[in-house]
Formats: C-alpha cells, sequence, structure tokens
C-alpha cells in the first residue's frame, strides 16, 4: 500500500509539470510558425536573429568593384576589335598555292604540309614582325650597309623537308615582301636524342655565297618563295586580329565566372 500510494502522488505530481511543458512546447512552435509568416517579427527573435543575419550577409556578397571595372573595359575593347575589318575577314587562297593550310583556333602559329616526290615539307607559321610608324629615314645609315630590312615586315617561318627515313632538313627564316632571309640550317638526325647536342654546322650567312643561292633555289622548288609568303603575310596578320578577340572573350569568361 505505501508503494503505491507513493506512486500515485509522483504521478499526480508530474501531470502538472508535462502539461507545462506540452503548452510551452506548442506556444513555441507557433510563435516559429508565425515568425515565419510574418519576416518582420522573425528579426526581433534573439534565438533566430545572429542566423538570419549571417545569411543574409552570405547572400549579398557580391564581385568586387575592381572586378566589375575590368569587366567593362575588357567588354569596351572587343567592342573596338570587333569594328575592325581584319577579325571577320576571310582570305581566298590563291590559285596554285601549294601547301595545305591547318590553322586551329587559340594557336600562334599555322602549319603549312605538302608532298613533293618523296619528300615530305612541313611549314610553321608564325605571328608577323610588323614594322609601324618608323621613319625610314631614321636608318638611312643601317640601309647602306644592306641592313634595310629593318623597316620591313616579316613573319618567321620553320621549315622542315624530311623524307620516309634518315635525316630531315630544318630551315628558319624570315619572309620579307620581296625576300626570303634564311637564317639557320640544321640536320637533324632521329637517332639522336634530345640530350645530345649535335653540330649544327656553321651560321648560314657565313656559307659560301654560291651555297647559300643554292639552298634559296631549293626552298623555291619546294614551294617557299616570295609568291607564297606574301599571301600568308595578309594571312597572319588578319589571323592576329582573330585571335586577340578570342583571348579577350576568353579573359572576359573568366572573370565573369
Amino acid at each position: 500500500m505505501g508503494l503505491t500510494s507513493i506512486i500515485r502522488k509522483s504521478a499526480s505530481s508530474l501531470c502538472p509539470l508535462a502539461g507545462r511543458l506540452f503548452r510551452g512546447q506548442r506556444l513555441y512552435s507557433t510563435s516559429i510558425f508565425n515568425s515565419l509568416n510574418n519576416p518582420s517579427n522573425l528579426c526581433c527573435r534573439p534565438l533566430l536573429g545572429p542566423s538570419v543575419s549571417y545569411f543574409r550577409d552570405f547572400s549579398s556578397s557580391k564581385r568586387p568593384s575592381s572586378d566589375e571595372s575590368l569587366i567593362r573595359v575588357i567588354e569596351s575593347e572587343i567592342k573596338c576589335a570587333s569594328e575592325t575589318d581584319d577579325h571577320d575577314r576571310v582570305e581566298d587562297v590563291p590559285q596554285g598555292f601549294p601547301f595545305e593550310i591547318q590553322d586551329n583556333p587559340g594557336l600562334q602559329a599555322i602549319t603549312l604540309k605538302r608532298t613533293y616526290q618523296d619528300e615530305v615539307i612541313s611549314v610553321e607559321v608564325y605571328m608577323p614582325d610588323l614594322v609601324t610608324g618608323q621613319s625610314v629615314n631614321d636608318n638611312d645609315d643601317d640601309d647602306e650597309d644592306g641592313g634595310g630590312k629593318a623597316n620591313q615586315s616579316s613573319i618567321p617561318l620553320a621549315v622542315s623537308v624530311s623524307k620516309k627515313s634518315g635525316p630531315s632538313l630544318e630551315f628558319r627564316c624570315s619572309a620579307y615582301p620581296d625576300e626570303i632571309s634564311i637564317e639557320s640550317l640544321i640536320v637533324k638526325h632521329p637517332e639522336h636524342s634530345e640530350d645530345q647536342i649535335a653540330y649544327e654546322g656553321p651560321d648560314f650567312p657565313d656559307l659560301d655565297e654560291n651555297l647559300q643561292k643554292a639552298f634559296h633555289k631549293y626552298l623555291e622548288i619546294r614551294g617557299v618563295k616570295p609568291s607564297t609568303t606574301n599571301f600568308l603575310h595578309e594571312y597572319m596578320i588578319n589571323k592576329d586580329s582573330k585571335e586577340y578577340l578570342l583571348w579577350l572573350t576568353k579573359l572576359k569568361s573568366f572573370i565573369e565566372a
């Protein structure tokens, strides 16, 4: 009887407490629901205030003003570059052009390919070295010494002549409007590893004059001649404009990401 009486008294004393807890929980849940339906009340709640403030600050973060300024400058430059005639010009390959042109966007060089008898000729053509806004009179002394090329734009060429097996010839040249200047000539052997330094011969201008003329004729027969390179000069100026516009577009996309 004593134990039963104690249990009854405990149960009776816990019932009011449970009721208060339940009512408190219901009131708390009701206050949250009302706050969610009325956001103006939400900020007044000490319990939820800090969390709500944190998410508001995080969501309001934006790109730095310096990035916005940079994007505007890039957009202005893109507009200027788009208004030039070079970026969308399509160069018509002249009739009888002896090479196939391989031009991949994003690269600073194009590759020319052709076969001549049992030889494979490959020419890497790089961006032109342009000479603009320079007075010819400033270099009269150079002209008298045979250095008149300093006033002419040119395109760098790397010419490779190879056969099915054995060594290949590699020429480094500069193509001017009416002349191709050979700067170096190397005989490359495929059996030599990269860490072996092969004898590359003397500087091309130091060769016998008749030998120099013979090699110029050698390249001319294989299609590397002024009538070819003059077209390539205009082609590479056009490509430079296209690549610049593509480069600007990639910059803008990166900054905006």
